[in-house]
């Protein structure tokens, strides 16, 4: 390790045993201490490994962060983090720097027999069907991060929806940072448990306090059985002085379908990691994302989409903003595997730079190891149309106006996938703040 990761690293060695309780299932105590072993081992990766080559590390390894602990924010209401995160309707979960803060939440609007709780509870029940599925991101392909959440994560949020229940209303995950004057760590972990013929909408939001410095090192897992539907949203508007390192694995059974909509516009630097497994016939995943770097921002959109049994369909639109100095990318994976026949997957990314220092890097790829497959795949990168900005002038539409109207309405085929009204409302306004201000109609 270099200088700079040893002392991260060093920084965190301390709670590789157990503190708040003294107690952890088996199973978790040797998973902790196997994954921090790896990464004293093997360090952070770097430019040379080619799955983070486009991910800018250096700045997060530079701050002595330390580790965050459970805590009452002094700073945060119940308004206050809807005020940070929105009032979606349906139940809410917050976890404060990575612990879940009840009094933040409000868990009563839930059918019966869903569960929606922390993590540590139902880890301190030593519940043994967790054990495969939070170890897996780790097992199956270990990087610094994901074994650092491994061996700290402590809490997060647990959701459980039994065989043929559809829960109407969205489910609510706040991730939310208030660090105070410390540049803090946190590892939340958030588990999806979804049953037969299940149905529902999760969201999870990301966001901190202005001004603090932070690393949130978050891994979600999403399991959906036979016939399941969920419907995934993660809104990533850190303050623009923290950094955020993510991982969304998702694993899907016979004739499920899962839609994931990502938005990235916080972070000084961000990384969200996106898995899907596709194992067995008739699966189907949609997955689409929005990223807007500005300023020095640097958000980077690895994916993997993984074709493992025939019959099954992929869909996946990213769109990339990129203005001043910020550099964004899409590195996308679709692999078939042997076997895996009747497999249709197609895959886009399309991005505007709007400033001559804009920076994109995009890299569509596909694995195909069977026969008898449709795969598609595709990659544009370029600039507003000038005729375009020179006809709104025409019409007396001022320059600025006339490019943040065209931008508008680049980000607006991504807008409108977003099916939970609540949502999309607050989002287009966001995006509509980001590009200077435009109106939209509510």
């Amino acid at each position: 390790m270099s200088s700079a990761e040893n002392a991260f690293f060093q920084g965190l060695s301390r709670l590789v045993e157990p503190k708040r309780n003294g107690h952890y299932p088996g199973w978790l105590k040797e998973l902790r201490r196997s994954a921090f072993e790896w990464v004293a081992e093997r360090g952070f990766p770097t430019p040379k490994d080619d799955a983070w080559k486009y991910t800018r590390l250096g700045p997060i390894l530079e701050v002595p962060f330390e580790p965050a602990k459970p805590a009452t924010s002094h700073r945060l209401s119940a308004t206050g983090i809807e005020q940070l995160a929105g009032d979606l309707g349906g139940a809410r979960l917050v976890v404060l720097n990575g612990y879940f803060a009840p009094e933040l939440s409000s868990l009563e609007r839930l059918p019966a027999g869903v569960m929606v709780t922390s993590m540590a509870a139902a880890l301190a029940n030593d519940e043994e069907l967790l054990a495969p599925v939070l170890s897996r991101p780790f097992r199956e392909q270990p990087h610094a991060f994901t074994a650092l959440s491994a061996a700290l994560a402590e809490d997060g949020a647990l959701v459980r929806i039994p065989a043929n229940t559809t829960i109407e209303e969205p489910i609510h995950i706040v991730m939310v940072s208030d660090t105070g004057a410390l540049p803090l760590v946190s590892h939340p972990r958030c588990l999806v448990l979804a049953g037969p013929q299940s149905r529902a909408t999760i969201v999870e939001s990301y966001v901190g306090i202005l001004g603090d410095v932070y690393l949130t090192n978050a891994v979600t897992d999403i399991v959906l059985e036979e016939g399941a539907v969920i419907e995934h949203y993660k809104l990533q508007n850190e303050n623009q002085t923290a950094f955020h390192i993510s991982l969304l694995d998702v694993r899907q059974g016979r004739g499920s379908r899962f839609s994931s909509h990502s938005l990235a516009l916080g972070a000084s630097t961000a990384r969200h990691e996106v898995r899907v497994r596709l194992e067995a016939e008739g699966a189907e995943v949609t997955l689409n994302g929005l990223y807007m770097p500005n300023n020095e921002q640097h958000l980077d959109h690895p994916t993997t989409i993984e074709h493992a049994a025939p019959h099954c369909t992929s869909r996946e639109l990213y769109k990339g903003i990129i203005n001043g100095h910020g550099r964004g990318s899409f590195d996308g994976r679709i692999i078939v595997r042997p076997g895996a026949f009747k497999t249709d997957a197609s895959q886009t990314n399309k991005n505007l730079l709007l400033s001559e220092s804009a920076q994109v890097d995009t890299r569509p790829r596909l694995e195909i190891f069977a026969d008898d497959v449709k795969c598609t795949h595709g990659a544009a990168v370029g600039q507003l149309d000038e005729d375009a900005v020179f006809y709104l002038r025409s019409r007396g539409v001022p320059h600025g106006a006339a490019r943040d109207l065209l931008t508008y309405a680049f980000a607006s085929e991504m807008l409108g996938l977003l099916r939970l009204e609540t949502l999309r409302s607050r989002v287009e306004r966001m995006v509509a703040c980001r590009l200077g201000g435009l109106e939209v109609a509510a």
